[in-house]
């Protein structure tokens, strides 16, 4: 991991600003080492409305009630959406992979999370607004970025709320550990099977997935 980078704020405070600026009425935002908060519960509705104010330097979920900020990618990340884009086409061409989705997600479809990737069939987001039902997904996947947040974000909130999602598969691609988790078989919020496996390995992604992956070319991004 570069020096330092777990340890640099979420959110630029020049970033807060504009987004205090532009926030509803009611919604009172407050900026704590590094991260936005609110001072009063959020509900979904005004999540939204915030979310579609929010700068284009912003991207923003609402996981567990709560008010989260998503790192913006880096090259290496990027880098590794294309290698699982390759990939997923060259399967699966009957099947899309979308960048930046938002779904809704966790129980009652009452949390809303900005995938970075979701695996559905061609054109199923078509006509959809800024966040969609997870009917149809196949698969989330989660690449970490190098934040504070990433433990409690990735490795645990977003399992739990794709599960209850009832959403197939959640693919996590993490940097740190240089390894790749399948979480499969939702049931009662929770997935059944979670199998991790280092970079490199060749790993099957269950159904309704169905795509075996080459993951020696994850090597090249591990710095």
């Amino acid at each position: 991991m570069t020096p330092g980078t777990a340890d640099r704020p979420l959110m630029p405070i020049e970033d807060f600003e504009d987004l205090a600026e532009v926030a509803p009425k009611g919604v009172r935002l407050e900026y704590v080492d590094g991260h936005v908060r609110t001072k009063d519960p959020l509900s979904v509705e005004d999540f939204e409305e915030l979310e579609r104010r929010a700068p284009e330097t912003v991207r923003l979920e609402y996981i567990n009630g709560k008010l989260e900020v998503k790192a913006m990618p880096d090259g290496n990340h990027r880098c590794i959406l294309m290698w699982l884009l390759r990939q997923c086409m060259q399967h699966r061409p009957d099947l899309d992979l979308v960048p930046e989705s938002g779904i809704k997600a966790e129980a009652y479809r009452k949390g809303r999370a900005r995938t970075d990737a979701t695996l559905a069939p061609v054109e199923h987001f078509r006509g959809h607004g800024e966040w969609s039902d997870p009917d149809f997904s196949l698969m989330a996947v989660e690449i970490t970025s190098r934040d504070r947040d990433t433990n409690q974000r990735d490795r645990i909130d977003k399992p739990i709320g794709y599960a209850a999602a009832d959403i197939p598969v959640y693919l996590l691609i993490d940097r740190d550990n240089h390894t790749l988790t399948v979480f499969s078989e939702p049931e009662d919020g929770r997935y059944q099977q979670i199998s991790p496996h280092p970079w490199g390995a060749t790993v099957e992604l269950p159904a309704p997935v169905n795509i075996t992956l080459e993951t020696e070319k994850l090597k090249d991004y591990a710095d």
